[in-house]
């Protein structure tokens, strides 16, 4: 087949020609590559592509940390900008990063003394709690269905704790869980060290990242970077405004009623006040659900005061708070949120909506004025010698105009 190319393409050429060696194929405007190179090339491409793909997976819980620490701070950005007013920039991120690790260490205060006193409770009131299950009406219907007692359940618990293959898997479940604490403490620190990296060089990575772009844009991108960053900063600093005001006064409300460690459910509050539209459903209803061990008027009552909330934060808070961080329209909000959840888990939905938000302005600062520009078909355009300055053939001002 080769071969009768090569003869019809020299007949198409002329005597004159010489006759194209077998075995090449036409590229191009009229090279001639040889299909084992071609199909050599192309192997090479699709291991050095899946290479890349195991490199990106191999450093995905890095670029997980990078990501983080590149939000946090952009969010902290305009804080540090305003506190820059009246002090220099290392002064300022200094401020803001001692603030940030005072109010974290002022939550450790307020919550491990009241976990350390309420598991020592526990342990010094276990064997009456016992003692009351043990001689409780329903545990003696429940023994007296099921034909057991409390003796036998003991004894088969210690049989399976003196079991050797038992007690290793405990252990190595203890040791995963172990590491897994290690891990998340680790990330943490490093997430707070990049962070505080990132605050201190956001200028000069801004600057830097204008550099890989033609000088005739770099003043409409670095534009278009401060209002990306900007949309950024605004989010964090929303959805931390609103999810301390359910911190605070969900602080206040369940010490009013007596709920258990209510600095603790304040915490899941504010921290599930944070991930966009089910953190405050799925906190509410873990705090009823704790509150429920009090009793069961105690659980009403939170209950009902936290449906009360979310109507007051949907229709009150979040429209005054998010509307001047964040223009994006509600649905565009519910279906970026879905999906960042759908892709990334918590950290994509805490992600979506601020990746929403600047991809809204992309479209509106750059794809819009560009088609606004175009305002006749391709074919009826003036070609480049008959435009005059103020009207150019592709529809994009001149670095001049």
């Amino acid at each position: 087949m080769l071969r009768w190319w090569a003869a019809k393409e020299s007949a198409e050429e002329g005597p004159g020609k010489a006759v194209s060696s077998p075995g090449y194929i036409p590229w191009g405007n009229g090279a001639r590559i040889n299909p084992f190179t071609f199909g050599m090339l192309g192997a090479l491409g699709v291991l050095v592509a899946l290479l890349i793909g195991a490199i990106i997976g191999q450093l995905g819980t890095v670029l997980v940390y990078v990501g983080v620490a590149l939000f946090l701070s952009l969010g902290l950005d305009p804080i540090v900008s305003r506190i820059e007013r009246r002090l220099p920039r290392p002064a300022a991120v200094a401020v803001v990063v001692g603030g940030v690790l005072l109010a974290f260490a002022g939550v450790l205060l307020a919550i491990v003394p009241v976990l350390v006193q309420q598991i020592t409770n526990l342990v010094e009131n276990a064997p009456q709690m016992v003692d009351d299950i043990v001689h409780s009406d329903w545990y003696a219907w429940l023994t007296g269905q099921l034909g057991t007692d409390f003796d036998s359940a003991i004894s088969g618990a210690l049989d399976f704790l003196q079991d050797p293959t038992n007690l290793g898997e405990i252990g190595g479940g203890i040791v995963a869980v172990g590491a897994g604490i290690a891990g998340g403490v680790t990330g943490v620190i490093i997430v707070l060290i990049l962070t505080l990296y990132f605050m201190a060089s956001m200028r000069a990575m801004k600057r830097l990242a204008v550099r890989f772009v033609p000088a005739y844009h770099r003043p409409r991108f670095r534009e278009l970077l401060e209002d990306v960053s900007g949309a950024v900063g605004r989010y964090v600093i929303g959805q931390v405004s609103l999810a301390l005001c359910n911190g605070v006064l969900s602080l206040i409300f369940l010490s009013i009623i007596d709920a258990p460690l209510p600095a603790l459910l304040a915490l899941i509050a504010f921290v599930g006040s944070l991930i966009p539209l089910v953190g405050t459903l799925s906190a509410s209803i873990i705090i009823t659900a704790v509150c429920l061990v009090n009793s069961p008027m105690t659980a009403l009552t939170a209950g009902i005061y936290y449906l009360v909330y979310m109507q007051v934060e949907a229709y009150v808070l979040s429209p005054r708070i998010m509307s001047r961080a964040v223009a994006v329209p509600g649905s565009l909000v519910v279906i970026a949120a879905v999906g960042g959840g759908a892709l990334g888990g918590i950290l994509g939905a805490l992600v979506a909506i601020p990746v929403a938000a600047s991809v809204i302005i992309i479209v509106q600062k750059v794809v819009f004025p560009a088609q606004d520009m175009k305002r006749l078909p391709p074919g009826e355009r003036p070609l480049a010698a008959e435009t005059s300055a103020d009207e150019p053939a592709d529809g994009v001002p001149s670095a001049e105009a």
